[in-house]
């Protein structure tokens, strides 16, 4: 099925800003695609989630900044190398945003440059120099696509002197799983509430600060588990041994009454068609610490 989006506008905000970060804070960016697919190997849809609600502030890595650093340098590299002219742009389509590192003043063409540290040595320039993308840039181009409306996309990797590029044709089939994918998400914020967490939100600790405080609380807890167990085979045998609505010896009293039962939300007619949602209170993080058994 193809889902025509509106037409792309261009929005004026040079890229890197801190209007273009407030800016993307409310759109669907090319860039988190592959996170909302849980395909990027660095940004869980968990993570994604905390930067979209200002939980977290993702910090600029050394290679963001060599490619931020780059990119001016490799789109004149491409432009001398194809002839073409290419204008940096962000792009919007509804609820849709692309920061494109260069389109053609006829919008049929977009590159999107890539600038890896290790340069030649590095997987991209191996997997692209075999005729493969891999999929977290494929899904971030194949939106950009989207957005702009473009037929084809050059995928530009540069390692500082020389660049190869890779030309990407439109994939309508993994433009509606994008669609699909933000539409699931968007519930997710829409809700305030975090996504599952995935094996990559886990990080393991061996260090020996860790490993100290991780063993005194699983002696603890085992010492605390045989105590709530004895605790409560205590308290059953006092409940058999009390026949009387109050009953005290040996400093403990045993009290019998009743206590109102809890109110059945779903059950009430009148609030069939209230949107609880509305109503409910910001999400706020717990802490659940468990023992491996």
């Amino acid at each position: 099925m193809i889902v025509s989006l509106p037409l792309a506008t261009i929005v004026a905000l040079p890229q890197g800003s801190p209007e273009w970060h407030a800016y993307r804070q409310s759109r669907r960016n090319a860039s988190e695609s592959a996170a909302v697919l849980g395909l990027n190997p660095w940004i869980t849809p968990y993570q994604l989630w905390l930067t979209k609600t200002g939980r977290f502030e993702a910090p600029v890595t050394q290679a963001m900044q060599r490619g931020t650093d780059l990119e001016p340098v490799a789109r004149a590299a491409y432009e001398a190398e194809t002839g073409l002219v290419m204008q940096p742009l962000v792009l919007e389509a509804g609820a849709y945003s692309a920061s494109l590192d260069g389109m053609t003043l006829e919008g049929d063409l977009i590159v999107e440059i890539k600038c890896p540290l290790r340069g030649t040595r590095s997987a991209l320039w191996q997997d692209v120099c075999q005729g493969q993308v891999p999929e977290h840039y494929t899904v971030q181009v194949q939106h950009q696509l989207m957005v702009s409306g473009a037929a084809t996309a050059h995928l530009w990797v540069f390692d500082g002197q020389q660049g190869m590029l890779h030309a990407i044709g439109r994939d309508e089939a993994l433009m509606e799983r994008i669609r699909d994918a933000w539409d699931a998400f968007q519930q997710y914020l829409d809700c305030d509430t975090p996504p599952p967490l995935s094996e990559a939100d886990t990080r393991q600790r061996s260090d020996e600060a860790w490993c100290r405080a991780a063993q005194a609380f699983a002696q603890s807890k085992q010492r605390a588990d045989k105590a709530a167990a004895a605790l409560e085979a205590a308290r059953a045998q006092l409940i058999t041994l009390a026949q009387h609505p109050r009953e005290q010896g040996a400093g403990v009293t045993v009290t019998r009454y009743w206590k109102q039962g809890s109110v059945d939300y779903k059950r009430i007619p009148e609030l069939k068609t209230v949107d609880l949602d509305l109503y409910r209170r910001r999400a706020s993080e717990e802490v659940r610490i468990t023992v491996a058994g």
